[in-house]
This record gives structure tokens, sequence and C-alpha cells, in this order.
């Protein structure tokens, strides 16, 4: 069926009255809400100045780190089907079993969690040094956890709990100055009959994906806009090729909050405030993007039995470190149960979480990205005001000779100390950079942060890369200097998936280089991750006067990237040298090359 325009939902809704009508509320227009253009309807801040954006923003980058929540009616059951366990995360499970609507819908008569306090949940929050929670408003399963006013397969209607979560926690976020804000799965929705995803259940009369947007999503979307208190952030997820009309829809609604941010998920071209990443931290931040990274506390997103792939507070921390290192932020995800409560490891780690905050949550809240180069002892934050630059130094490895080398800052040093304790720490400043004195003991089992501010704005000397303790360098793709003929079809820095690579390398004598220091020779295996479409091709690596040459194989096409072994490579002496990859002219077929790798050959 094609899907059905809206101005004909809408013309035949009209004519059925006003009580149909009243289920598909008017998007709001430039005269309600100044933001939302004439000329650009659908997109609420298209003449937001950059000073207005950073405003909007100020508070999500001051944070740094939310609570994610999955819960729905998939969480009685614990993601298990008749007994059976299901695969991915539990919020799959009715698209994974194959579950018709009629049998799912009735786990809405098990849902009720009479031990959720929404005050607790949100203190819990607040104590693990989360400035925002977003919660599952409706999933893929087309469950509503709040009261819909267009759907009765809701919390409040469909289940013997009643009460409209969404409410009571908007309520608890106000009284404990914690943002708020909402998950909505926008395309897919396997309950509604216009609603992508659910192929399975042969019972659906398909309707189109335009009516299922104007008689559910819009005013759903609408209504937690409305009636639900100031809203931070609205998260979109899953986009599918919906219409424009569909995509403006949902996206004008957003004007109805002036301040609200939304993520990159709504559908392609509609790309948010920020760029969203997804179980895992990218090896490089996205150049000039403010971006998030989601990631469960455990194996699935949702309650499931079962699942006791609890990350440890070692690394939550870490995570948290690594990102607010990169400029981006750390949404992480719960999962309470059927009963409303959080699993007994979630709480553990989020009370050590929040006692590591409590202590260095400066280190995080407000920073931006190090400039620093690779730190081989930890990670590095930093804050500027006042004419002078603030780095955090977080310890992981604590240098064995109590001296910490800060790489590279020629700035005059006004103080040094531990934010543990706050000692006061000398340093000195050296040709390679500022050399912190510490105490004979790490102060803290995850992250130990000494606290240097120095004058000005940093001047940090420009340093080649090297090879960390574990002999490995990673030299990518965005790093690269790439030498073109003049005249030819150049080779470019690209990027798939926000990863970036040296691609259109149609040229067969372009190459591509990179600047690198060792402090010893030696021999090394050559790594590379790239993609190749044509069969095979080849390529040499060299380094002074030593070279490989390599052949690789396809690895099915230009978007399906492969690590490849290229063989192994010495470098006779200490010192500066450069790596290039260039084609072999007769045997070329292009690449779109992520990164090389270096690493020390065992004996």
């Amino acid at each position: 069926m094609r899907p059905m325009k809206l101005s004909v939902i809408l013309a035949s809704l009209a004519l059925l009255g006003p009580s149909v009508v009243s289920l598909s509320p008017s998007v709001a227009t430039a005269e309600e809400n100044p933001s939302i253009t004439a000329a650009n309807p659908a997109a609420p801040h298209a003449e937001e100045t950059d000073a207005e954006r950073d405003a909007r923003l100020a508070w999500w980058r001051e944070g740094k780190f939310g609570m994610f929540v999955h819960w729905g009616i998939y969480s009685t059951t614990g993601g298990l089907y008749k007994g059976q366990k299901l695969p991915n995360s539990a919020e799959w499970m009715m698209a994974r079993g194959k579950i018709p609507i009629a049998e799912y819908s009735k786990y809405a008569d098990q849902f009720n969690p009479t031990k959720f306090d929404a005050d607790e949940f949100v203190a819990r929050a607040k104590q693990a040094g989360m400035k925002y929670i977003v919660i599952t408003a409706k999933h893929h399963d087309g469950f509503a956890m709040f009261g819909s006013k267009c759907n009765d397969y809701n919390v409040v209607d469909a289940t013997p709990y009643g009460r409209d979560i969404m409410k009571e926690l908007a309520e608890a976020c106000q009284k404990q100055d914690i943002r708020f804000g909402f998950y909505y799965s926008q395309a897919q929705d396997w309950h509604h009959p216009g609603g992508f995803g659910n192929g399975w259940d042969k019972t659906i009369k398909r309707v189109s994906s335009d009516e299922y947007v104007m008689k559910k999503a819009v005013p759903e979307v609408k209504q937690l806009l409305t009636d639900y208190g100031p809203i931070g952030i609205f998260w979109w997820d899953t986009p599918r090729k919906m219409s424009k009309e569909s995509f403006d829809a949902l996206h004008s609604l957003t004007g109805i909050q002036k301040n609200v941010i939304t993520n990159d998920r709504l559908g392609e071209g509609y790309i948010g405030d920020y760029k969203t990443f997804e179980r895992h931290i990218p090896a490089q931040a996205p150049v000039g993007k403010d971006w998030e990274v989601c990631m469960p506390i455990s194996g699935s997103w949702g309650y499931k039995i079962g699942d006791n792939d609890f990350k440890s507070t070692k690394t939550l921390i870490r995570n948290l470190i690594e990102i607010a290192s990169m400029g981006g932020n750390y949404l992480l995800n719960v999962s309470p149960t059927g009963e409303g409560t959080l699993l007994p490891p979630a709480i553990e780690r989020l009370k050590q979480v929040g006692q590591w905050m409590e202590v260095n949550g400066e280190s995080i809240y407000g920073t931006v990205a190090s400039p620093l180069e690779t730190l081989d002892w930890g990670r590095c934050t930093r804050k500027e005001a006042n004419g002078e630059t603030t780095l955090y130094l977080h310890v992981y490895d604590w240098p064995a000779d109590g001296k910490l080398l800060v790489p590279g800052v020629k700035n005059n040093v006004q103080s040094a100390s531990l934010l543990d304790g706050g000692e006061t720490l000398p340093t000195e400043s050296t040709d390679a950079g500022i050399a912190v004195s510490l105490p004979a003991e790490a102060t803290d089992e995850y992250a130990s942060v000494v606290k240097l501010t120095v004058d000005g704005t940093l001047d940090v000397e420009v340093s080649l890369p090297t090879f960390n303790r574990k002999g490995s360098l990673v030299l990518t793709a965005d790093k690269a200097y790439i030498n073109n003929n003049e005249g030819s079809q150049d080779a470019a820095l690209r990027a798939h998936d926000e990863i970036p690579h040296v691609g259109y390398w149609l040229d067969n004598e372009a190459s591509v280089e990179w600047a690198f220091r060792t402090t010893e020779p030696g021999e090394y295996e050559v790594h590379a991750v790239l993609s190749v479409e044509a069969p095979q091709t080849k390529l040499v690596i060299s380094a002074g006067d030593q070279s490989l040459t390599a052949e690789v194989k396809s690895t099915g096409g230009y978007g399906k990237y492969q690590e490849k072994s290229l063989g192994r490579l010495k470098i006779n002496e200490p010192g500066d040298h450069t790596l290039r990859v260039k084609p072999v002219a007769d045997a070329w077929n292009p690449i779109n090359l992520r990164q090389v790798e270096l690493r020390r050959a065992k004996k």
C-alpha cells in the first residue's frame, strides 16, 4: 500500500467530525512558536545563532553524564518467552520471539511495579553524579509508559498499576534539579498497523505509515512535550524511510519547547543537536560536533533474566573519563525490573561511581576535550577561564619513579594538587613538558586526579605520534598527509559511519603518509583497517629504506571494513620516520583506508 499524503488524511479526518480530528492535533505554527520559521516549519532552530545554540546546549555540555532507562511491559518476564531466553536485548522480545500482538498485549495485564518510587529512582541517578535522565516513553513494542490520550495501550489504562510513570518521574526530576527527557520510537511500532517493524503478525490490517504518524506518534509526542513540564531532551530512535510530511510533522513538534535538545535519530537529513554512538566509544571524536555515547550498564538495555554481564565500576568510571577527555557525554542505561526496582549490582555500581564523582566531579563537569596527544598514563580533560587553563590529569598507571610527565606543555605553572585530599604537588618545567611529582601511592583505585593550573591558553608543543607501552602505534586516516598528483582525481578524507577514511583513491600514483617517532629500532607487524571492492589490490608500505609489498583481497565492498595483516617491516634506527602507503601501479584497485597500525613483533 502506498503511503497516504497527510493532506488526504487530514481531509478525511475532518469529514469524520471534531472528535476524530482532535486525535490528530495540528503542528505548532510560527505564530505560536517564533522559533519555527515560516520558510521551513519543520526546523524549530533553523534561524538560531551560534550563541543561542550554545546557550541552549550549555546545561548538557556542562552535565556530561546522564542516565538512560529502558522500561516497559517486557520487563515483567525479563525477556523470557514461553520459558525460553530470546536473543538480543529484552525490549526486542516481541520481535525476536515473533509474538503476535494479541498475545504480547497480555503482558500489560501483568505490569504492576508496586515497588517503584520515582523520588528514590531519581535520587539514585543524582547520587551517581548524573545530571539528566532519558526514559523510554514508547519503545518499538508500541506500549506507552505514560497516560496517552490517543491510545489506550498505555500504562494508565491497560495495566493494574494504573499510574502515569512519566508524570511521576518528571515531577521527581524537577524537585531534585535533574533534567528530564523522553525516548520515543517514532517509526517502529509493532502494535500499530501503520508502524514499521512487525512482519510476523499476519492478522494486521495494514494502514499507511503517515496514518500511524498522524493518529498516534504526532499526538503522543505533542502530549509529551506539553503535559510533563520542561523537557531537556527528546531522544528519537531507529529512523525509517517515512514520508517527508511525517518527518516534518514530528520534527516541528520540538518547537513546542524552544529549549529542548534532540539527537540525530529521527531520519536522514534531520541531524538534531548531537551525534549518537551506541554501545561503543569512537576511536576519534566527530570533528566540530556535539556527541554522546549511550551504553547499557549490563548486556541488555531492558531487564533480562540471567543478564549478569555488568560492567565493573572501574570500567564505568574510565568510560566516563575517556568520553569526557574526547569532548563527549556518557548516557549510561539501567534496566528496572517488573517490580520497578534496579538489580543490586546496578545499585552498587551507581553508588561507587557517585562516590568517585563526589570527589572528582570537577574533572568531568563543564570540561572540554584534552588538547594533549595520547597519554600512556591515563587521560586529560580541560577548562579555560579568567586567563588560565586547568588540566585534570586522570592517572590510571601510577608512575614507578613518582614523576608524571605532561608532554609538550610550556606554560608557567600556577598550581598542582590532588583532587582527593588536596595535597599540593611540586612541579618542574622540562624540555619534554611539565613533570609533576606524585606521592608514593595512588589516591584512588580507579583513577586518581591531578589538578594542574597554568597561565594563559595552553601552549602545547606539537609532538609526533609514538609507540605506547605495549609497542603499538596506530596511525589514523584523519592524521594522514595525502599526496595527490596535480591534475588527477584527488584521494581525500571521507567518512563511513562517522569514522574517517582515505577514499576515492583512484590514482595509482597517489600516496598516504604519516610522520612518527620511535626510540628504538625493531621489527613490526603491519596491520591495516580497510575496505576493497575489487577481487584484490596491491600496495607498498615503507619506512626509511625498508619496505614490504602486500596483496589484499576483497572485503566484499567499499563499506565493509576488515583488519588485514600486511606483513613485517623493519625500522633500523631510532628517531623520526615517515610511514608511506603507495599503490603498486600495475596491480592497483582503489581502497578505503581507515588506519595503519605497527605492532612490535615478538622475538
